[in-house]
């Protein structure tokens, strides 16, 4: 395996992440340059650039790239099945599994090579973990894919995480089947701190009901560097640990913003300079089940939130009954 470049521990720089709407290559040739992603099953373009991202979500509107930079110079390289770029104290890293209908064994398998490639480089700490498979409510009772997903997260990593280890997290279900389950995510060299929300339960506290694993993710996490962003994860309308407001998309996305203000309320106790509200320093991803919806959902974002850049993709939450979730980050 190709030994990647040793990297002296440092602060982490500033993390700049933007929606731009320019050409793949104009993206990765910008100086700095950590992380593209690219959304949609055809616009998207394709590159071999080991810090290009393809995700299989398409997008509403015009088709921008989410561009993650840091203002220090930029190595990339892939390691066997592992794409990474690494500068300014993070690194981005990626793979992906073939699932061929058996999730628990690809994110098993998946989770156990992240989990080794974090335990032998510089950059140990899971700051902020994004998780795409197919069908992700798919199945019944325990044989839902997502309760076997996250069974298999567990297996992969190998041990009980300390609720203080645990990184901010997304799951969501490719609306068309892709045959693949795409991990990604930002590590640091020094560990954050793991938030969580006050009007829910922990996700690593469900009970039974929702599955023999519960979910292993913190409600956001805030990076030890003042000049990082707060990293929120998926969040949904859920309040304690139930669905709230039936399928009433409006309602549930009132819910949602509801519980990334919430986190940013928790997150100002030990960061009082953070923004007390979603404004132009946020970045969104919005996940919307039904296609139909997405210029809806996008037309009442412009209305609540009208400084927010933000891109409103076509995935599917983690519970038949959730319509909308929302990631990001805030700064």
């Amino acid at each position: 395996m190709p030994v990647l470049p040793l990297a002296p521990a440092t602060p982490a720089t500033p993390l700049h992440i933007e929606f731009r709407d320019v050409p793949l290559t104009d993206a990765l040739a910008t100086p700095g340059t950590l992380a593209v992603f690219g959304f949609g099953d055809r616009a998207a373009p394709r590159h071999d650039d080991p810090r290009y991202l393809h995700v299989a979500l398409p997008s509403h509107g015009c088709a921008a790239l989410e561009c993650w930079q840091v203002a220090t110079e930029v190595v990339h390289g892939r390691a066997g099945d592992i794409a990474w770029a690494q500068g300014g104290g993070l690194q981005f890293g990626a793979l992906e599994v073939t699932d061929t209908g058996d999730i628990e064994t690809a994110a098993a398998q998946a989770y156990a090579r992240l989990h080794d490639w974090l335990s032998t480089c510089a950059y140990p700490h899971p700051l902020r973990i994004w998780n795409y498979l197919d069908a992700i409510t798919f199945g019944t009772g325990d044989a839902e894919r997502y309760r076997r997903f996250c069974v298999g997260r567990a297996r992969g990593i190998g041990r009980a995480l300390a609720p203080g280890d645990l990184p901010a997290a997304t799951a969501i279900g490719h609306p068309a089947p892709s045959g693949r389950f795409q991990l990604y995510w930002l590590a640091g060299q020094h560990a954050g701190t793991a938030l969580e929300n006050p009007r829910q339960v922990q996700a690593w506290r469900y009970p039974r009901q929702y599955g023999p694993q519960p979910p292993g993710f913190a409600r956001a996490l805030l990076p030890a560097s003042a000049q990082m962003p707060l990293l929120l994860s998926g969040t949904a309308a859920v309040v304690g640990h139930a669905s709230q407001h039936g399928e009433a998309l409006d309602a549930q996305l009132d819910e949602v913003l509801r519980n990334l203000h919430s986190l940013i309320d928790t997150a100002r106790s030990q960061r009082p300079a953070l923004p007390p509200r979603l404004g132009a320093g946020s970045r969104l991803k919005v996940y919307v089940r039904d296609a139909d919806a997405m210029a809806h959902i996008d037309a009442l974002l412009a209305q609540h939130l009208p400084e927010v850049p933000r891109i409103v993709l076509h995935g599917h939450v983690c519970r038949q009954e959730l319509r909308v979730e929302i990631d990001g980050s805030h700064g």
